[in-house]
């Protein structure tokens, strides 16, 4: 997943080593259930309908090499 936050930082989140796709997760396996990725407006939280979500200091550490705070 592109992901591009509002420093300027960007990069390529390869998820499938970030997450298993199990529980809250599970029904993200189905593309059409991928693709309703967005952005919480007050968040800014990586997140789907269904409930799963990504914590966005995980995704910069992972872009950045450097250490989720």
């Amino acid at each position: 997943m592109l992901v591009r936050f509002e420093d300027g930082v960007s990069g390529i989140v390869d998820l499938a080593k970030l997450i298993r796709f199990e529980g809250v997760f599970a029904p993200l396996r189905d593309a059409a259930q991928f693709l309703q990725v967005r952005v919480h407006p007050e968040l800014g939280t990586v997140c789907w309908p269904n409930g799963a979500d990504l914590d966005p200091l995980v995704l910069y550490a992972l872009i950045t090499q450097s250490t989720a705070r």
